[in-house]
């Protein structure tokens, strides 16, 4: 159960409005009633609770889970415990996702502004906006309505920002123009200089970040995570992107819709990302690449050339992955003990 100090309980649900919910059947019409007033984990559920299982890694618990409903693949469902009331879906996580997200729905901002915080008299705040302790909301600043902005948040001159938006605890925001249902966690950083310079031996020379930065709708921006500005086009954030903690995106990158990056990775500047790209976690990309559409690259794998669309590549310099795993038997191979 989570701590309710920290998260807010919706519910209960019956089980029929749930699986309308998730977008799930019920696999036994007698048990719509069912009331459910939480979700947890297989090994954990209880009384009341609903779980599921997505990885076939835990069918066991599955069998074994004392929870009195769960979400489950339809191949799946004959291992179920006796009892247990199931919501067949093809895609068990998504409909998981949907549910909790009933049960804990993102929270409202409550529409105050702290007499400790500093917003210029320029400044446009929305309806029913939250301002924290110590935010600072610089001259010709816009924010749409329902906006979060957290404790010493700084949200710089002229900077826009779109309706119901988090901006986490100490984030910074310069030169940027943010959408609609954006959550920028704690220590985000967007929209500073990017790392253009000319190379001098008497001297380098720093070249004017005259860009912005432009996050569409629907970003998840993670702790940490950086976003340069442009130099002399604009850094692009495509709607849908989900980008997690300790990210670093350099200047003039252009990301396509739905991307999600891992925590660690690097793009370098002026690098241009198709649409539903998946970075793992370390991840380095050289700067003037083309990345296609739908490519997906595994953990810590250098990207140094330009890359179609569709491909799955791993290793540093990354190859598509078959052939990585190839060149790893064959060097086993090379190498295994004769005696």
């Amino acid at each position: 159960m989570a701590d309710p100090r920290f998260f807010q309980r919706q519910g209960p649900y019956q089980l029929g409005e749930l699986a309308a919910i998730g977008g799930a059947e019920i696999a036994d019409a007698a048990t719509a009633d069912i009331l459910i007033d939480d979700i947890a984990a297989l090994e954990t559920a209880g009384p009341g609770q609903l779980s599921f299982l997505d990885n076939k890694t835990y069918i066991n618990a599955f069998a074994a889970s004392g929870a009195p409903a769960c979400i489950v693949a339809a191949q799946h469902a004959g291992r179920a415990p006796a009892g247990m009331a199931l919501l067949l879906s093809e895609q068990p996580y998504r409909a998981f996702a949907l549910i909790a997200r009933a049960f804990y729905p993102r929270p409202r901002p409550l529409p105050s502004v702290s007499a400790a915080a500093s917003v210029d008299p320029s400044a446009i705040l929305g309806p029913g906006c939250q301002i924290e302790a110590g935010a600072v909301i610089a001259a010709g600043a816009k924010l749409g309505r329902h906006c979060a902005v957290g404790a010493n948040a700084t949200i710089g001159p002229g900077v826009i920002i779109g309706g119901d938006c988090i901006v986490g605890a100490n984030v910074s925001l310069s030169h940027c123009q943010i959408g609609d249902w954006v959550t920028l966690h704690p220590g985000a950083r967007i929209g500073q200089d990017g790392f253009g310079f000319a190379i001098d031996p008497a001297g380098h020379i720093k070249v004017p970040q005259v860009g912005r930065v432009l996050i569409g709708d629907d970003c998840d921006i993670g702790a940490n995570t950086t976003i340069d500005r442009g130099s002399m086009r604009d850094t692009v954030i495509g709607a849908g992107c989900w980008i997690d903690n300790l990210v670093q995106i350099g200047h003039n990158v252009e990301l396509g819709r739905g991307c999600v990056i891992a925590a660690l990775a690097g793009i370098s500047g002026s690098t241009k990302v198709g649409n539903y790209v998946a970075l793992g976690g370390q991840v380095g990309m050289a700067g003037h690449l083309n990345i296609g559409d739908g490519v997906q690259v595994a953990a810590q794998s250098g990207i140094m050339a330009d890359v179609p669309p569709g491909l799955t590549l791993c290793g540093t310099p990354a190859v598509p992955i078959k052939e990585f795993f190839r060149g790893v038997a064959t060097l086993r191979r090379l190498t295994r003990n004769k005696d």
